[in-house]
């Protein structure tokens, strides 16, 4: 029997330092081993937003050891589901992956106090996304 994930799941912004990386936190915290979780941005910035790492760590979720990581065609083919986040045309194409688009407050430049609804509606995004992929799993 295995125990590797069957789903995999990339997040996808322009800096890979704030809403990609409070989505990725969520998904790895509430689906725990059952969803393979990446991350990354096509243009990835230095750090973490600070402000995104506080606003997670006010529910319970440490990403502060995370790094923005480079988008690479790789990453994509080896996804379910690629999930973009304002990156527009950066992120590549494959057939046969799960896209979705979603529209969420870039949380750059601003203080915890601003990132906290960005954060509460990534948690709720999160939500349906796991019950999506369990839906979609066969009874185990």
């Amino acid at each position: 029997m295995t125990t590797s994930p069957e789903t995999s799941v990339l997040f996808v912004c322009i800096h890979n330092a704030g809403r990609s990386q409070m989505a990725a936190g969520f998904l790895a915290h509430l689906a725990g081993d059952r969803v393979e979780v990446r991350s990354a941005g096509s243009v990835p910035g230095d750090r973490v937003n600070p402000a995104a790492v506080a606003a997670m760590a006010e529910v319970g979720i440490d990403i502060s050891d995370q790094r923005p990581k480079i988008l690479t065609a790789e990453a994509v083919q080896a996804s379910d589901y690629v999930i973009t986040m304002g990156c527009g045309d950066a992120c590549p194409y494959f057939p046969g992956k799960k896209y979705l688009d979603w529209e969420l407050e870039d949380p750059a430049g601003q203080g915890v106090e601003a990132v906290r609804p960005i954060r509460d509606a990534i948690k709720a995004l999160i939500e349906n996304l796991i019950a999506e992929i369990d839906a979609g799993r066969p009874a185990g």
